[in-house]
C-alpha cells in the first residue's frame, strides 16, 4: 500500500481509504462489516472514512471495535458532521452548538479521544461560515481534531472557508467530491480552485455505485443484492438511473477488454484512474465483501500509461457527466 501526503499537509494518507458506508437503515450484519474492515487492515489500508450519519452512529461504532488493537499512531480516521443525528432544532448541521456535540458522540462511539479528519458533510446554508470554521479551529486547538475538510461544497464555498481557516491559524486541507471516470464535475471548477490552496481531493464513489465494476449488463436486469437492484430513493435513485442506461453500460463494457490489457480487473481500473488524476491524494472504496477490498486495495501503486488514460477517456466520453452539460 502507498501513501500520499494530504494536500499542503505532513499527513500522508492510503492511497485506497476505506469507506465504512452504511445506509441508516443497513441490515448488513456486523460480522460483514467487520470482515471487510479487517480485511482493509490486511491489505495495508490506514486511513479510514466514516460519518455519525452511516447507519445512525452503528458505522462509527463498528469501525471503533475493529481498530481497538491497532496502534493509534498506525491509522488515520475520517468521520464527518452535518446531516440529522440529534434532536430537536440543534440536532443538525453546522452550529456550534452541534459541531461540538456531533463531535464528542462520535469520539465515544469510536473509542477514541481525536479524529485524524473531520469533514463538514456538507454545506450549511443556515449558519454563518466564519461560526462553522470558527468551530471547526477550536477543536483543533483543543487537540480532538486534526485536520479539517468539506464534502461537496462548491468552489467559491471552500474558497471562503480557506480564507476563514487561514485567519485562524488551522489549515483546510482535503475536499471529499464524488468523482470517477464518469462523474468528472468536480474538474471544472473545485480541483482548479483547491490546488492553489493546497487542499487535496479524497473522492468517493470512484466506482460510480458499482457501474464501473462491469456487474451492471446492457440490457440485463440489476443482479439481485446489488444496489441497482435496491429500492432507492430521492438522489441516490436519479444517481442510479442515470448510470444504469444501456449506452453507459454499454461504453463499459468496452474497458474490459482495456482493463484486461494491464493486468487488472475493472474495478481495479478504475480506481486506478482516479488516484491518476491531479490533486488526488486518496480514492475512498467501499465494500460488502472481503475479497472486493483486497481486489480494490491491489489498485494502489499501479502505474497506467498516458495512452491507456487517453484510451478510457475516448470509451467513456461521450457518457460523462463533466458538469458543462446535462448529458
Amino acid at each position: 500500500m502507498e501513501h500520499r501526503h494530504l494536500g499542503r499537509s505532513g499527513l500522508r494518507i492510503s492511497e485506497i481509504v476505506f469507506g465504512n458506508l452504511l445506509y441508516p437503515q443497513d441490515s448488513t450484519p456486523d460480522e460483514s462489516v467487520l470482515a471487510c474492515l479487517r480485511a482493509a487492515l490486511d491489505s495495508g489500508i490506514t486511513t479510514f472514512d466514516t460519518a455519525d450519519i452511516y447507519g445512525m452512529g452503528r458505522s462509527e461504532q463498528l469501525l471503533g471495535r475493529a481498530l481497538a488493537g491497532e496502534p493509534r499512531d498506525g491509522v488515520v480516521i475520517c468521520t464527518k458532521v452535518f446531516f440529522p443525528t440529534g434532536t430537536g432544532p440543534n440536532g443538525s448541521g453546522l452550529s456550534r452548538k452541534h459541531v461540538r456535540e456531533a463531535l464528542h458522540a462520535s469520539l465515544r462511539r469510536l473509542g477514541t479521544d481525536y479524529v485524524d479528519l473531520y469533514t463538514a458533510h456538507r454545506y450549511d446554508p443556515n449558519t454563518p461560515l466564519e461560526e462553522t470554521v470558527s468551530a471547526f479551529a477550536d477543536l483543533v486547538r483543543a487537540g480532538k481534531v486534526l485536520y479539517i475538510g468539506v464534502s461537496e461544497w462548491t468552489a467559491p464555498q471552500i474558497t471562503e472557508a480557506a480564507a476563514l481557516a487561514r485567519a485562524m491559524n488551522v489549515q483546510l486541507v482535503y475536499n471529499m467530491p464524488q468523482y470517477s471516470a464518469l462523474w468528472r464535475e468536480p474538474e471544472a471548477e473545485v480541483i482548479p480552485a483547491c490546488e492553489p490552496l493546497g487542499i487535496g481531493q479524497v473522492p468517493y464513489f470512484t466506482l460510480a455505485q458499482g457501474v464501473l465494476t462491469g456487474k451492471y449488463r446492457p440490457g440485463a436486469p440489476a443482479p439481485d443484492g446489488s444496489r441497482g437492484a435496491a429500492e432507492l430513493v430521492g438522489g441516490r435513485a436519479r444517481f442510479m438511473r442515470r448510470l444504469l442506461t444501456d449506452e453507459v453500460l454499454e461504453r463499459v463494457a468496452r474497458l474490459e477488454p482495456v482493463a484486461a490489457e494491464a493486468g487488472l480487473t475493472p474495478s481495479q481500473l478504475a480506481v486506478a484512474w482516479v488516484l491518476h488524476r491531479p490533486n488526488v491524494a486518496g480514492a475512498v472504496i467501499g465494500a460488502s465483501q472481503p475479497e472486493q477490498v483486497r481486489e480494490n486495495a491491489a489498485a494502489s501503486g499501479v502505474k497506467l500509461e498516458p495512452q491507456l488514460m487517453a484510451r478510457i477517456d475516448d470509451i467513456l466520453g461521450p457518457v460523462v457527466s463533466d458538469g458543462g452539460s446535462d448529458g
